[in-house]
């Protein structure tokens, strides 16, 4: 493939699931550009049902707008409003954690450098390359699980790992697609391109996929 195909399958990819539910984290950032409420919605994210990010989230911004917010409330009070996200404990002092280091560190803002962003507890790169693309606009590939099992489905990439994953990617992809393909491939992930049993019956790209891994689908 050329970059221009990679391009044609992703708009073709973009317009199946245009009729779908896109993640939480994209429709908060779609509202507003608000790198603190992206950072906190992907910490919550993690091992979570998109549902149940988005209801968490809610609750826990009613309460909060700014990491000083956070700060004015207790572990146990954030982990109550929180749950049922997974490890809700957890996160409650991870988010007190990071909400600490930006009031002390970065007088209240979130940080818009991947290194600054990758030194706080709880955030790698996935989560890193999210607030930098949907928070402050800054081009960066988030992958994802879905990002990584599609590309390498498809054949875009053959990589072991999300890191690798990336940086393939970053090669192949224009620039100005990097902030959306995550918004794309994990609504195409959790509507079409099942993990297992994928839609390829319903997929608008099936000719192009190369169904690496595919052992069974519909």
């Amino acid at each position: 493939m050329i970059k221009n195909d990679y391009i044609r399958v992703l708009r073709i990819i973009e317009r199946q699931v245009s009729e779908v539910s896109v993640p939480y984290v994209t429709r908060v950032s779609d509202k507003r550009k608000d790198p603190f409420k992206v950072l906190v919605s992907c910490i919550l994210s993690l091992r979570t049902k998109d549902e149940v990010t988005a209801k968490a989230s809610e609750s826990l911004f009613k309460a909060v707008k700014t990491p000083y917010d956070i700060l004015n409330l207790s572990t146990a009070k954030i982990a109550q409003i929180i749950y049922p996200v997974g490890f809700y404990r957890n996160k409650a002092k991870v988010l007190g954690g990071i909400a600490r280091l930006i009031v002390d560190k970065y007088k209240g803002n979130v940080p818009s450098g991947r290194e600054e962003l990758l030194s706080f507890n709880g955030v790698g790169p996935k989560t890193a390359s999210l607030v930098l693309g949907l928070g402050f606009g800054i081009p960066a590939i988030c992958v994802d699980t879905h990002v990584h099992r599609i590309s390498n489905r498809l054949g875009w990439v053959c990589t072991r790992n999300p890191y690798d994953t990336e940086e393939a990617l970053k090669e192949i992809i224009a620039k100005k697609w990097w902030i959306k393909l995550n918004t794309i491939l994990v609504a195409f992930g959790q509507n079409i391109c099942l993990p297992v049993s994928p839609w390829c019956s319903k997929c608008k790209v099936s000719n192009y996929c190369k169904k690496i891994g595919v052992k069974r689908n519909r």
